[in-house]
């Protein structure tokens, strides 16, 4: 009821529209219709999650090369059919939710001073038999995949609205205090190399920053090992520290919203401890109210549009290219201009093809039309032959 008189100001505010959709550079908006047009040519219908920053991530984490990008695409949206990703954001029951937190300490806490969310895990402090017995590999990767789907729809709206500026990118915290080779068992290594396929697979450019902190000699030692398993891109991103991470720490995050276990003021009290608490603006009510009201308008919408009527966006104003809250995904900054060349190049090449295309079935159309004039005018002299010879015929 609190949503509702909230709807009609969220429909109509262009401004809410931009924050959420961010700016398109106009290179990468010409490689993705490139994209487009290139899954279409492989008998792609597009639809969900088939948005601008979806198809944008894509073709980042491949460097901007078509085909590898598609290939990578077209296996994310087998994946989540297979999955049924869409079903377990909305069905699945984690019961044993609190209890996972306490043997596997994560969970996401405010924002950095950019206003990205702020993700925290402990790994040091990991109960891995403990975990295993409250729920299973499989429940936890699919607690683990609702998660992302709440963070890409949910979490980085929220933020996005909160600074006032697109937000689609994490600030992770990774504490691997006391971490050895003996910290990962077996079960534990194929839980770890499931997470991280899903993430770099069907997530990808999602990650700002991953800080690894009070990384010790163990650690190190288990490093050399991830690292084969992590792309250079991602690997840029990772900066590993030893215990002196504090000031790092805060120079991208206010004390505010870093837990004091981590150097910052927060403690969370009132809710068991900043790791329980899922603090930041996604649990604000004066954003979460507008975002429902969105969703809202967004179902309405596509009710309308399944029975026939101009579809709208979420704002209310007609529109042939629909911001949904699920389309809001990663905009880093744009590649540099050493990727120009080729990526023209990339693009004159399939815009080649798709003309040349065209014009071939221009040609064929018109080959046809004018076969078709031919065989029309030859009909009434056939018919005149065919009369000739039945009067012969009759004759004879």
């Amino acid at each position: 009821m609190m949503s509702l008189p909230f709807k009609k100001g969220v429909q109509k505010s262009k401004s809410l529209l931009a924050i959420l959709e961010g700016s398109h550079d106009p290179k990468d908006e010409q490689i993705v219709d490139s994209f487009r047009q290139l899954l279409f040519f492989e008998g792609q219908l597009l639809g969900k999650n088939s948005d601008y920053h979806t198809l944008l991530r894509f073709l980042r984490m491949r460097d901007y090369d078509l085909t590898i990008a598609k290939n990578m695409y077209l296996n994310y949206l087998k994946w989540r059919e297979e999955f049924h990703v869409d079903e377990i954001s909305e069905e699945l029951n984690f019961e044993e939710f609190n209890e996972v937190k306490r043997c596997y300490p994560h969970g996401f806490h405010g924002v950095d001073r950019y206003g990205r969310p702020v993700y925290i895990e402990r790994i040091g402090r990991v109960n891995q038999n403990r975990l295993l017995e409250v729920t299973t590999s499989e429940r936890f990767v699919k607690y683990h995949v609702s998660e992302q789907e709440k963070t890409m729809n949910w979490r980085y709206p929220a933020c996005s609205l909160a600074a006032k500026k697109h937000i689609a990118s994490t600030v992770s915290i990774l504490d691997v205090k006391d971490v050895g080779m003996s910290n990962f068992s077996k079960p534990a290594r194929h839980l770890f190399l499931e997470i991280l396929k899903i993430d770099s697979h069907y997530y990808p450019e999602t990650l700002h920053r991953l800080f690894i902190i009070n990384a010790g000699s163990g650690f190190k030692v288990l490093w050399k090992a991830i690292r084969a398993f992590l792309d250079q891109r991602t690997l840029a991103k990772i900066q590993v520290l030893g215990s002196n991470y504090t000031k790092t720490l805060l120079e991208v995050i206010d004390p505010s919203n870093l837990p004091t276990f981590l150097g910052g003021d927060c403690t969370c009290s009132d809710y068991g401890g900043c790791l329980f608490s899922d603090k930041g603006p996604w649990n604000d009510p004066s954003i979460t109210i507008i975002l429902q009201a969105m969703i809202e308008a967004e179902k309405e919408n596509g009710d309308e549009e399944k029975n026939g009527f101009a579809p709208t966006d979420a704002f209310g104003g007609i529109t042939p290219d629909i911001v949904h809250i699920k389309d809001v995904y990663d905009a880093t900054p744009s590649r540099d201009d050493t990727f120009g060349q080729p990526f023209l190049q990339k693009i004159l090449t399939l815009q080649s093809v798709v003309d040349d295309t065209k014009a071939k079935i221009q040609a064929l159309e018109a080959a046809l039309k004018e076969t078709k004039s031919v065989i029309e005018g030859l009909g009434q002299p056939m018919e005149e032959l065919k009369k000739q010879i039945i009067v012969s015929k009759r004759r004879s």
